[in-house]
């Protein structure tokens, strides 16, 4: 028997603005039903901050948000202390220390009193885990020694764990790399209660019930997966481009019949002079016969006119419906790279080396915690190789790195002086261009960084790539579609194409990597770094 959708959340007349005037919602009425809901659009149109709203962590600026439940929020930085072990990730170290001093044989109240009944909380925490693939991690383990991919698990495990009856996850797949995507991908497809998420993964997007998209300060829902739903929308759209082609076609025969009908009103009315001035009437009959005339002609025009108005009206009705989304653009600066100029030289613990020269195209892959990370960071910040399987040897200064966790970035600067710091001899107006390119206009540009969303924060980063002066002569890419909407993604790939310098990247994103002209592919695994090379054009598995 087929489940009936209930509502959950439910959004009435519900606005929200940003101190500095910023809309972000605007008189929305829409619900959120239980099962999974996928929520898409553009990066900055506020689907993080929507979800704070269902969380409590922001109020709306008019309106009511109501939700039947406990609500459960997995944001995109969890923002943890890192002496914390994974037990108080999932939300179960007061339990499980409570249990575990019981069995060594402390008998204080306390400790009975914060277990209550969770006797086999341990084993229940045990067991979330490894359905989340989270095998080898202990509940011990501190969680400074979890990879970013294990801790978004081991955070979405303790909602699972918590029976949290509705769940909100803000990009969950951003960290995983391939399996852990896919076992990720198993739990939502089994997810109790109400789900909601963000996401421009397109293989979790088919796994939802629902699509939301927000667009315009407003949200609109669709029962079926993102697939169908981009259908719908295409389908929509040409609909309406055929009606805006209709009534502009419309409009300009009325606006035709009106030049005709003013044609043929001047043309009466010269012979109407004509007679008048050769008197070939009683001069009381012209008169008459003029000002019947006026009054036929005055009416005449106001009817055309009102049609003509009625055709602008609607011309302007169905454009409304056609979609004008402001997306980025994406330009790299042409770095002027010899092909055999030599870039870096990445090498593992036993002494595989691969050079990178020219405009070569790498890509590195890996288990989430394998040191990807860290062996980039040797590009920028050389550190000695002792610990490491791999490493970075840099031949040159002129080095863009875009790093995962985008926490380089100073918070208490505004996007303009970010922008402008990779550039300072650049003129102003040059580097506000820059900025509007990326959706940064007018006063936006003065919007402090800690107040941007990951997708803007993407965006503060990647003008800081694009305004460099000089150009970089190697881009170091960490997982760059982790903020990035789908059409950005696209950008990316386009700019990425034709860029002429050397580049590496990082990604678990499979559709992107494929895209990308990559001639060589690196793993790097327990054992070090292993290469495999490919000619123009051709696709590997990883």
């Amino acid at each position: 028997m087929s489940r009936t959708p209930r509502p959950s959340i439910v959004l009435a007349g519900v606005s929200f603005t940003w101190p500095d005037g910023t809309a972000v919602l605007r008189d929305v009425h829409a619900a959120f039903n239980s099962g999974r809901t996928g929520l898409i659009g553009a990066n900055g149109t506020g689907k993080s901050t929507l979800l704070r709203l269902i969380a409590g962590e922001l109020t709306p600026t008019a309106g009511t948000l109501r939700h039947s439940g406990q609500v459960g929020y997995l944001p995109q930085q969890l923002t943890l202390r890192t002496d914390a072990g994974v037990a108080d990730l999932l939300g179960v170290g007061p339990r499980l220390r409570a249990l575990r001093a019981i069995e060594s044989g402390d008998t204080d109240p306390r400790h009975f009193d914060a277990l209550g009944e969770d006797w086999d909380i341990e084993a229940r925490s045990r067991a979330v885990l490894d359905e989340l693939g989270l095998t080898t991690v202990e509940l011990d383990r501190p969680v400074s020694h979890l990879s970013g991919g294990e801790v978004i698990l081991a955070a979405l495990a303790g909602l699972r764990l918590a029976g949290t009856d509705i769940v909100l996850l803000d990009e969950p797949t951003n960290d995983l790399d391939r399996q852990a995507r896919h076992q990720l991908y198993d739990t939502i497809a089994t997810w109790p209660g109400t789900l909601i998420v963000v996401s421009h993964d397109v293989a979790l997007l088919e796994l939802m019930d629902e699509t939301s998209e927000l667009i315009d300060s407003q949200l609109s829902v669709f029962g079926g997966p993102y697939s169908q739903y981009r259908d719908h929308v295409a389908q929509e759209q040409a609909a309406a481009q055929q009606a805006v082609r209709s009534a502009e076609q419309a409009l300009k025969t009325e606006r035709s019949q009106r030049i005709a009908a003013e044609t043929k009103l001047a043309r009466r009315s010269r012979y109407a002079r004509s007679d008048f001035e050769n008197k070939r009437k009683p001069k009381i009959v012209m008169n008459q016969r003029k000002s019947e005339a006026q009054v036929s002609a005055g009416k005449l025009r106001g009817d055309l006119d009102n049609r003509v108005d009625a055709a602008q009206r609607e011309v302007q009705e169905q454009s409304a419906r056609l979609r004008e989304e402001a997306h980025i653009r994406i330009q790299l600066p042409d770095p002027g790279v010899a092909s055999t100029r030599r870039l870096a030289t990445l090498q593992d613990h036993q002494g595989t080396k691969v050079l990178l020269s020219g405009p070569q195209h790498l890509a590195l892959g890996g288990r989430n915690g394998i040191g990807k990370t860290r062996m980039l960071r040797t590009l920028l910040h050389p550190e000695p190789p002792e610990g490491l399987r791999a490493y970075t040897e840099p031949h040159t200064d002129r080095i863009g790195y875009l790093p995962q966790r985008l926490d380089h970035l100073d918070d208490d600067a505004s996007v303009l002086d970010v922008a402008w710091g990779t550039a300072p001899d650049t003129p102003i107006e040059q580097i506000r261009g820059g900025l509007a390119q990326l959706k940064f206009r007018a006063e936006t540009v003065h919007r402090q960084v800690g107040s941007l969303s990951g997708g803007e924060r993407f965006r503060v980063a990647l003008a800081q790539l694009l305004l460099a002066d000089p150009a970089h002569q190697l881009l170091v890419l960490d997982e760059p579609t982790n903020n990035l909407d789908l059409h950005s993604i696209d950008e990316l790939v386009d700019a990425l194409a034709v860029y002429r310098g050397g580049l590496i990247v990082v990604s678990h994103d499979d559709p992107f990597l494929a895209r990308l002209q990559i001639s060589t592919w690196l793993t790097l695994d327990r054992d070090g770094l292993h290469t495999t090379h490919l000619e123009p054009n051709s696709e590997v598995t990883p």
